[in-house]
């Protein structure tokens, strides 16, 4: 009865925020499912660009790479007017959609957007979708459609689909603009014009390295193979639209590295596991139960051919200081077949400048947040490229100041001498 009281007793504004909407919730999970939708950290929130205002944003994410703000609509294309009406509350889409691109313009860097993507799950008016192009120049987004899967219960409850079609959705996308990504494009080609590593891919001296890393870098595309001269090299990603850099690049951080180089990820878990255990715990010390566990992961998801599916079809980058860190590591703790491994994989990369983006650089310089890691996470996003990483660390405290990040998570690996 207390309950019941309470209830009867709320306000308006209490009711409304304890309703859902749940057409609008089931748009905002069809965002969230799409393959290009990476490093959510933000759904369903509003954003503050000043103390006094903030506007209300569905999903913070990255979209092929590139960081933007998507906003959900599922009211019917009908009830959606472009300058609004009498009513106060009816503003318009308009005057909605410029207060949305206004505060991208003037949030905070590292929130700050490259554009914002409005998904309109009914559809939208041809009238009201020309004027979209015309007054905020927006382009066309393509939304991948979903399979859903359907449950067969017992007695009254029968084919239940978990998920919702949307067969008229209509998503275009609006270039926030001099705030944008624009500015870093001419930084950018100034960046590419830098001398760069490219290793020819057909100079293995002889070395075999075994068919798990030979499987891993046969489904990547080669620089020095796919690409006619260093024109093309140098110029290429400039003339590509942004949607299709994130398909083509992939970048490496310290422990993807050595992950791929580890005498573990390489066959060598059986020799390790008939070794005895005296003589394990004398050459790992008290490394021993993280090697092998590392061991026993291993054996049931070899991350070769975990990461194979993820970055197959793309182009490797490292930035320099992740080289430089690497080569370091594999000369002191790495074995003879580590370092034939490792010169090996280095020859289907491209080693470019460090050149971090203007978001990560803006983030504080904290323990959690250090200043390398900025660097190599921040190349990796300056070139809208997904960062192959273990180091979950960093990636959360990123993700605690609201900012997307759009990584691929590996399961850790050692070099152990191989």
């Amino acid at each position: 009865m207390e309950e019941k009281a309470r209830a009867a007793s709320a306000s308006p504004e209490e009711d409304a925020k304890r309703s859902l909407n749940i057409g609008h919730l089931e748009a905002v999970v069809h965002v969230l499912r799409q393959p290009s939708v990476t490093g959510v950290s933000r759904v369903c929130k509003p954003i503050e660009f000043s103390k006094s205002s903030s506007v209300y944003v569905d999903v913070v994410c990255s979209l092929n790479g590139n960081p933007v703000w998507f906003i959900v609509s599922g009211r019917n294309p009908r009830c959606i007017s472009w300058n609004g009406g009498s009513s106060e509350k009816d503003k318009g889409l308009r005057k909605k959609i410029q207060l949305v691109v206004d505060a991208a313009r003037h949030s905070p860097v590292t929130l700050r957007p490259s554009s914002v993507v409005l998904f309109f799950s009914n559809g939208l008016g041809d009238d009201v979708y020309q004027k979209l192009r015309c007054e905020f120049e927006a382009v066309d987004v393509k939304m991948e459609p979903l399979c859903y899967h359907e449950l067969d219960l017992e007695e009254e409850w029968t084919d239940v689909v978990l998920g919702r079609l949307f067969p008229d959705a209509c998503a275009v996308r609006i270039q926030v603009g001099e705030d944008g990504i624009e500015p870093e494009k001419d930084i950018r080609e100034n960046r590419m014009g830098s001398p760069v590593s490219r290793n020819k891919c057909c100079e293995h001296s002889g070395f075999d390295p075994g068919l798990s890393l030979s499987s891993l870098v046969a489904g990547m595309k080669c620089w020095c193979c796919s690409l006619d001269d260093e024109v093309e090299l140098q110029v290429g990603l400039m003339n590509q639209s942004w949607r299709d850099v994130e398909a083509k690049l992939v970048n490496f951080d310290t422990t993807a590295m050595v992950a791929i180089a580890s005498g573990i990820s390489n066959g060598r878990t059986e020799k390790l596991l008939a070794t005895p255990e005296h003589q394990l715990r004398d050459r790992f010390k008290g490394n021993y139960d993280f090697v092998i566990s590392q061991v026993v992961s291993e054996n049931q998801n070899p991350i070769h051919r975990e990461l194979s599916g993820l970055i197959s079809g793309k182009r490797g980058i490292i930035c320099e200081s992740v080289r430089l860190e690497f080569q370091e590591l594999i000369t002191m703790c790495g074995g003879p077949n580590e370092k034939l491994r490792a010169e090996f994989f280095l020859k289907f990369l491209k080693v470019l400048p460090d050149c971090p983006s203007t978001r990560l650089m803006s983030l504080p310089t904290t323990r959690k947040l250090a200043l390398k890691n900025k660097v190599v996470f921040g190349t990796g996003d300056y070139w809208c490229a997904q960062t192959v990483t273990a180091n979950m660390a960093f990636v959360r405290a990123v993700s605690q100041t609201g900012m997307s990040l759009s990584i691929v998570e590996h399961r850790p690996r050692a070099l152990i001498g191989d």
